[in-house]
């Protein structure tokens, strides 16, 4: 499985971005997340969604705030970020899980994409 995230950038506090992850390859994918590790940081949960799209978990710092989605023809996840803070900067990365539950330990995600970088200014 290769994942392609994009979509980071620039923003002010308060503005919005959307976050992008194309997955291409044979995968028994079961469920997707993304996570963001900020300068100095361990890498954190954000979000997870079932690859049905039935299911969806957020961290509490963002909850109300972001909102993961899947588009299963196009085997593509989407990280809608609203409301952003300066504490929401890092580089955030998209995973997929063949786990058989929803999971929101990185070790438990096989596969990653490459990390887009996401800046909030005040």
């Amino acid at each position: 499985v290769q994942l392609q995230a994009s979509g980071g950038g620039l923003v002010q506090a308060g503005g919005s971005l959307r976050l992008s992850c194309a997955a291409s390859g044979r995968t028994f994918s079961r469920s997707a997340g993304w996570f963001r590790q900020a300068p100095g940081k361990e890498r954190e949960f954000v979000a997870a969604i079932s690859w049905s799209g039935g299911s969806a978990y957020y961290a509490d710092p963002v909850k109300g705030r972001f909102t993961i989605s899947i588009d299963n023809a196009m085997n593509t996840v989407y990280l809608q970020m609203g409301d952003l803070k300066p504490e929401d900067t890092a580089v955030y990365y998209c995973a997929v899980s063949t786990a058989r539950v929803i999971v929101f330990t990185a070790g438990l995600y096989g596969y990653w994409g490459q990390g887009t970088q996401v800046t909030v200014s005040s």
